[in-house]
């Protein structure tokens, strides 16, 4: 593990929230509150009261500017982003161990609504990336027709698709039938 669970957890919300939107996955998925309530739910998110179009409104405006983190390449550019981010917050650092979970940070303020949750905990998440000098860690998909992100926590810095059982499960059958087609000539 690189991060401690609740950072790699904040990780894998931000990588979902970012590939819900058409500039990721060519599609909108979080085109209203079911959508919005569907993320929530598979993001196990703690303590999060009932969701509005004001939520909605504020989950799409941070999920641009996320989104904006993942395609810099340049950290003081990054640094300037998540900075924008978690400094409009009311931060209100607290320890909690709830779902089975050890002791652990949440950034936001008990019963905040969803925006402030993942600007909190997802800005501080990418915020330790980047401190820990892991920014080239957040990448785009590198199959040609895949424009969705990801968190490359492996440890030798392999990972270069979003799915290994779909990108990268045809990038690598492409490159063996190519493989073949040369081995025939």
């Amino acid at each position: 593990m690189i991060f401690t669970h609740d950072t790699e957890h904040a990780l894998a919300v931000v990588v979902d929230l970012i590939n819900t939107g058409a500039a990721a996955s060519g599609g909108e998925e979080l085109g209203g509150l079911p959508g919005l309530r569907a993320f929530v739910g598979r993001s196990a998110f703690s303590d999060v009261g009932e969701l509005t179009e004001a939520d909605l409104g504020r989950v799409l405006a941070l999920r641009d500017r996320f989104h904006a983190v993942f395609r810099t390449g340049d950290v003081p550019t990054a640094v300037r982003l998540i900075n924008e981010i978690v400094g409009e917050v009311r931060a209100t650092p607290h320890l909690t161990d709830h779902d089975g979970y050890d002791w652990h940070v949440h950034f936001f303020a008990p019963g905040a609504p969803v925006g402030e949750h993942l600007a909190a905990d997802c800005g501080m998440a990418l915020a330790y990336v980047v401190a820990a000098g892991e920014l080239d860690r957040l990448r785009t998909c590198e199959a040609p027709d895949c424009s969705r992100v990801l968190v490359d926590l492996s440890r030798n810095r392999c990972r270069r698709y979003c799915d290994s059982r779909t990108c990268g499960n045809r990038m690598h059958v492409a490159a063996y039938r190519a493989r073949q087609r040369e081995a025939a000539l």
